[in-house]
């Protein structure tokens, strides 16, 4: 649920002996901009009338770019969890003058009232969400001790979609508005988008269970599994622990073999980079890389729409993935065992990260399976191509048997 914007000037005595914005005094400023909008709002005492404090219980930022004094910063508030007794605020800053994404941060807070007790949270705050065009706010299910945001839609048999690394959701948002007829379940993974990013717990297995727990949450017991690049090695995971639940697979932009010694090395220095300048060196280094060459000065709002997914990327999120995927079992054998499930795989015909011939070893692999390779697209299908990408789902999903056939 989007809150109202907020901006701020940075001042010199924000900044250090080398000019930039202090990190403590950017955590003024981003309580600086909760209280604005609580102005702007219900009123700076909202909490004082409801006999309660909000007191931080989990406080992570990701600063992602030098600022300095002079500079306008725009504070984009979200409610992302609302509990009996807590709620958490996402919020991130953008420097106005060039909408560059300076830093994200995500706050926990308990209300606190008499004696220190944890208390319920203000209707007024409860009432910003109800004044919200239905759809905005985001759904959150708590699995494993770690809470998911997660996009549903529709109704019938369902559909679960993974997204690739370090993505989320909403690189399905085409199919999710889309495929009449079934049930779209498109979850954020842990320590992406808006679920919860502990700075442990990141294994193919973890991310496999989490799905698993999330499935059962909703009250579904069979899936097409649908996964996007790390996606896809989730789905092998979940495949392999879960065989009983997958009711047929979709395999795009991704690979069956595990990584190579160098693979391992990249993954490790990787993380090294985003441990030592943030979510902004994966971007510089990926974005390149995810778009066809020969469509990505053309991208536009699409490449936009990533940069942007990739920088509100938890720093714990980025490396746990790394690990995750580093560490991941080869799957070649697992296809060849899969000869009697309904499989299409899809690839962009332009993808320099899984190219067509790894979709062409998978089809291979997996007897029987359906090969599509998408023109005028790279590595992310869904968002290059999504109208062509949600009308070979919608093929393949319609020829499909009957459930209990």
């Amino acid at each position: 649920m989007a809150l109202p914007e907020i901006d701020l000037m940075v001042y010199p005595d924000q900044c250090d002996a080398y000019g930039h914005l202090n990190q403590a005094a950017f955590l003024v400023l981003f309580e600086r901009a909760r209280w604005d909008m609580f102005v702007a709002g219900p009123g700076l005492d909202v909490f004082e009338r409801a006999g309660v404090w909000p007191a931080v219980r989990r406080a992570s930022v990701d600063y992602l770019a030098q600022v300095f004094p002079g500079d306008m910063l725009r504070f984009q508030q979200t409610l992302t969890h609302l509990g009996r007794t807590s709620f958490t605020l996402r919020q991130s800053a953008r420097r106005v003058r060039d909408d560059a994404l300076v830093a994200t941060a995500e706050f926990v807070f308990v209300c606190l009232g008499d004696g220190g007790k944890p208390a319920p949270v203000p209707a007024v705050i409860t009432g910003l969400l109800e004044e919200m065009p239905e759809g905005e706010a985001v759904r959150r299910v708590t699995v494993n001790g770690v809470g998911l945001a997660v996009d549903t839609a529709g109704e019938g048999a369902a559909i679960l979609f993974v997204h690739g690394y370090p993505l989320d959701r909403t690189v399905w948002r085409h199919q999710v508005e889309h495929l009449e007829g079934w049930r779209r379940i498109a979850p954020d993974l842990r320590g992406m988008g808006h679920s919860d990013a502990p700075d442990l717990g990141y294994s193919m297995t973890t991310y496999a269970d989490d799905l698993a727990a999330l499935l059962d949450s909703l009250g579904v017991d069979e899936v097409v599994l649908c996964g996007l690049s790390m996606g896809g090695y989730v789905a092998f995971e979940f495949l392999r622990r879960y065989p009983d639940r997958v009711r047929a697979i979709v395999l795009m932009d991704t690979r069956a073999e595990n990584d190579s010694p160098e693979g391992r090395r990249t993954r490790d220095a990787a993380a090294q980079a985003a441990r030592e300048s943030g979510a902004r060196a994966v971007a510089d280094a990926m974005l390149p890389k995810l778009f066809a060459k020969e469509t990505a000065e053309l991208a536009g709002e699409p490449w936009r729409q990533v940069e942007r997914m990739i920088l509100a990327t938890p720093v714990p999120g980025i490396i746990g993935a790394l690990a995750a995927m580093r560490d991941r079992a080869d799957s070649t054998a697992l296809l060849e065992s899969m000869d009697d499930l309904p499989a299409l795989i899809m690839v962009g015909e332009h993808d320099r990260i899984t190219p067509p011939a790894s979709a062409h070893r998978m089809a291979a692999a997996l007897a029987g399976s359906r090969l599509e390779i998408i023109k005028d697209a790279g590595h992310l299908l869904p968002v290059e191509q999504p109208a062509a990408t949600t009308a070979l789902l919608a093929d393949f999903l319609n020829r499909l048997p009957p459930i209990g056939d």
